[in-house]
């Protein structure tokens, strides 16, 4: 959600090279395209909304009214909704640990690609404690269950992965505390997005009015940094590390 639609369309098709059309939730929201592949939504957040511009995971769901009172029989919190809006139900929750997501039960945008393949998105949550959140996400979103649509959940590399098939839907790890100075240390959801060159993306960002909010980190096969755009959503841009060999 942003303060201004148009000037974050700039921004991201700038740094992530985005094409962008209208969605199917009115003009205040369009549909962010890589090489026509659909990746992410970028919504115009109404003026009486006192809410901070920010990325949020929004996970499909079947019923909205089932997966609120899941939310509140397991200790989290519903912040918004579930609420009509454009073509389906919309609700906004914070998790137990205090993470916001969202959750969205309607048609969605045909052949969207996060975790699948080569896909330009990825998501990633920082919490205290990786095997309840997983156990959390699981019986309020149905990902534990055993039919054809559900998802599972393995422990790898101190994390553990949420797969549907053979897409990695989203990675949940531990060590967050809640009451640490760096929001970015705060239970959160991160979204990473892959990018070709790390350094003309961070060019890009600060020519462009956004930010480093983080120093670059690197393992044996990528590097990355946390990012900021002018209005202060925190983003992740990924590059492989023998690009830069």
């Amino acid at each position: 959600m942003a303060r201004d639609l148009a000037a974050a369309q700039y921004f991201y098709a700038g740094v992530l090279g985005w094409e962008f059309r209208a969605g199917r939730l009115g003009d205040a929201f369009s549909v962010a395209l890589h090489e026509g592949v659909p990746v992410a939504g970028i919504g115009a957040l109404a003026e009486r909304l006192d809410m901070p511009v920010a990325w949020t995971p929004y996970f499909a769901v079947a019923d909205a009214d089932v997966t609120a009172a899941r939310i509140c029989e397991r200790g989290a919190t519903m912040a918004v909704g579930p609420l009509a809006f454009g073509t389906g139900r919309a609700g906004l929750a914070a998790d137990p640990a205090g993470a916001v997501f969202g959750f969205w039960e309607g048609a969605v945008v045909p052949d969207w690609s996060v975790g699948r393949g080569s896909a330009p998105a990825r998501l990633e949550l920082h919490t205290r404690e990786a095997f309840e959140a997983s156990a959390f996400y699981g019986e309020v979103l149905g990902w534990a269950g055993e039919g054809s649509g559900c998802c599972v959940a393995s422990y790898e590399h101190d994390q553990v992965v949420l797969r549907h098939g053979h897409a990695t839907v989203a990675r949940i790890s531990g060590g967050a505390g809640d009451e640490a100075p760096d929001p970015e240390i705060r239970p959160r959801w991160h979204v990473h997005f892959p990018v070709p060159d790390l350094e003309e993306a961070l060019a890009a960002t600060k020519r462009l009015g956004g930010g480093a909010v983080a120093p670059v980190g690197t393992s044996t096969t990528s590097r990355w940094v946390d990012l900021a755009d002018p209005d202060g959503a925190r983003f992740t841009v990924v590059a492989p590390q023998d690009t830069f060999s």
